[in-house]
Formats: C-alpha cells, sequence, structure tokens
C-alpha cells in the first residue's frame, strides 16, 4: 500500500485502479471548466435586465464595433459596472476558500480541517472589524498610511496570527496532534468573535449595518477597485498552492515518510500557512464571513477523484468558484428585490453536508 502511495506520489501508474481515477480527475477538471463558464453566464444574467446569456456572448465578440453594440447602454452599465466585479469577485473568493480547506485538509490529514473551523476566517474578521471600527481613530495613521490596502492587509495578518498561534499550540516535537487542533482552533475562533464582539459594541450605527451585513457574507460590494487590492493577494496564493500538492501528497503517508522522500516539511507547513492565511485573509477583508465552502469543496471532490493533490487542488478552485457564483445568483434572486447574505446560502447547504461528512466517519453511513 505504501509502496503504492509512493508510486502515486512521483506520478507513476500503480494500476488500473489510480490510472482510472487520474483519467476521471481529468474529465472532472474539463467538466469543473464548462460548468464554471455557465455559471459565469447564468451569474451576469440573472437579475434586473433583460440581457440573456446569448447576448452577453454576442456583445463581448461585437461590443467593440461603434453602433453595433448587442446591449443597451443600461445593460451594459449592469453588466460590466456592477455584476461583472460581482462574478470576478465570486470565482476569486470560491477558489481561495476551497483550495485553503484543501492544503488545511492535506496539511493537518483529516477531511474536517477547514479554515474557518480552526478559527483562521475568525482571526482575519477581527483584523478586518478592527480596521473599520477603529480606522478612524486609534489606527487613523495605519488606515491612512495604508489607504485601501489597510483592511485586507489587516485581515490578512489577523488570519496569519491565528493560524500560526494554532500551529504552535497543536504541535509538539515535529507532530500536529489533529485533536488539539479541533480544540485549539475552536477556543482560538471564539476568542477572536469574543473581540469582534466588543469592537462591534463600539461601533457607530453606519458602521454597525456594514458589520451586520458583511459578518454573513456578500459580494455585494464588488467593485474594480477592491478586485485590484485584494485580487493579486489571492492569486498569487493560488498560483503558489499547487507547487505544494507533491509534498502534501508525501505529508499523507506521515511527516517522517515525507522527509525522507524529500519533502522539506517544516518549509511545506509555513508555506501552506502563509499561503491559505493570504487567501482567507483577502478574501473574508472583501466579501464577509462565507462559511462551509472549504470544507465542503474539497471533500466532495476527493470522493470523485481521490486524494491526489495534483488534481484535487485546481479542480477545488474550479469548483469552488462555480458554487459560489450559483450561490450568489440564489442569494440575488431568491427574496428579489432584496438581497439575502450569501453566508446564509453556504450554510443551509453546508451544514447538512458537513454532518454527512461527520456520521459517515463514525460509521453512521456506509456508502
Amino acid at each position: 500500500m505504501v509502496q503504492q502511495s509512493i508510486a502515486g506520489l512521483h506520478g507513476r501508474p500503480t494500476g488500473a485502479a489510480e490510472g482510472d481515477r487520474s483519467a476521471r480527475a481529468r474529465v472532472v477538471i474539463l467538466l469543473l471548466c464548462a460548468g464554471l463558464v455557465l455559471a459565469v453566464l447564468l451569474s451576469l444574467t440573472s437579475g434586473a435586465s433583460d440581457a440573456s446569456a446569448v447576448t452577453v456572448i454576442r456583445d463581448w465578440l461585437t461590443g467593440a464595433s461603434p453602433g453595433d453594440e448587442a446591449l443597451s447602454a443600461r445593460d451594459r452599465l449592469i453588466i460590466y459596472d456592477i455584476r461583472m466585479p460581482r462574478v470576478m469577485m465570486g470565482m476569486l473568493v470560491g477558489a481561495a476558500l476551497a483550495v485553503s480547506g484543501a492544503v488545511m485538509q492535506g496539511l493537518f490529514r483529516n477531511p474536517l480541517a477547514d479554515p474557518g473551523l480552526i478559527g483562521v476566517s475568525a482571526g482575519s474578521s477581527l483584523g478586518a472589524v478592527a480596521v473599520i471600527v477603529l480606522g478612524a481613530t486609534v489606527l487613523a495613521p495605519v488606515t491612512t498610511a495604508l489607504g485601501s490596502l489597510a483592511l485586507p492587509l489587516a485581515a490578512f495578518f489577523g488570519g496569519l496570527a491565528t493560524t500560526l498561534l494554532l500551529y504552535q499550540v497543536a504541535t509538539r516535537r515535529g507532530r500536529t496532534s489533529v485533536a488539539t487542533m479541533l480544540l485549539a482552533g475552536i477556543a482560538l475562533a471564539a476568542l477572536a468573535m469574543a473581540l469582534t464582539g466588543i469592537l462591534i459594541f463600539m461601533a457607530d450605527d453606519r458602521q454597525l449595518r456594514d458589520l451586520t451585513f458583511w459578518s454573513l457574507g456578500s459580494l455585494g460590494g464588488a467593485t474594480w477597485q477592491k478586485i485590484g487590492s485584494v485580487g493579486p493577494v489571492i492569486l498569487l496564493a493560488l498560483a503558489a498552492m499547487p507547487f505544494l500538492a507533491r509534498g502534501l501528497n508525501a505529508l499523507a503517508l506521515g511527516e517522517a515518510t515525507a522527509g525522507h522522500l524529500g519533502i522539506p516539511v517544516q518549509r511545506l507547513k509555513y508555506t501552506a500557512i502563509v499561503g491559505v492565511s493570504a487567501a482567507v485573509g483577502a478574501s473574508v477583508a472583501v466579501s464577509g464571513g462565507i462559511g462551509f465552502v472549504g470544507i465542503v469543496v474539497p471533500h466532495l471532490l476527493r470522493l470523485l477523484i481521490g486524494p491526489d493533490n495534483r488534481y484535487l487542488l485546481p479542480a477545488s478552485a474550479l469548483l469552488g468558484a462555480g458554487l459560489l457564483l450559483l450561490a450568489d445568483a440564489v442569494a440575488r434572486t431568491i427574496v428579489a428585490p432584496a438581497e439575502l447574505p450569501i453566508g446564509i446560502i453556504t450554510a443551509v447547504a453546508g451544514a447538512p453536508f458537513f454532518l454527512w461528512i461527520l456520521l459517515r466517519k463514525r460509521g453512521v453511513i456506509d456508502l
């Protein structure tokens, strides 16, 4: 079994079953690419606009020709200035949360690990709320110096500090205790939420309205300026994480075995921690708290294509982006003309799936 796993780590076929799983993974990734395109078109054309998917595609092809625009001026404003930034933000945030969840599960070797469950999202939220509430008073020099970067940087360092503290608590003599990690994550998340509650208590009415909607998750505030401030951070983190795939595959065999295979385990851990903190922190800064994406997407894909992170990480990015776009489309239309926070949609869909994972691990459900 170990020999098969090591052979799979180096990309060599280990039999028909492994070959079939790899072929299935490639097919699933192609299907996810097509599904993401459909999700983008659906998200762009859902809502108060007469534009159809066909019209939008035709405008992409002919819109540059004066007098031959397929969309009216009103629809072009809605599509390109309101919905397009929202779609781009949804894809970035969905991919970041899903890939971060997959990396955390590989790092801790547990399918229940998730940036939200172990306190990373709570730490990022604390940093972002601190800037929102204290940005004009105590933190005024920092926000003045950093400008629009203050919020994403605060969220990033909040998530990074929480993750590093969690790692130190859960790791002894080079070994990471999963049970300690989960319990410490719950404790750190509770502490961060308590501090966030104190800041919310100090907020004025305007800040309180923003924080209430923001804490439940939303893509409603997406703008090209926000994409420009957090997009490079998320893209850089997403671009770096596939290089961790080989190390995460080796880590599944144990830290000692991974070390014997030539994997720099400590460097891998710190790189994964920084990447997850950057991706989650930047995502929380612009979209608020959106839960369960990081646990549902990787676990679902692991059931379909197996645990090989060479396929799992890119597939998680595609499925996470597509699912968040679909959830956002539901949030915008289910109570129209009002908008439901997207975090409610992901929680309603993700919480039963999380319970199913727990029951399946206990043997109550055997599939």
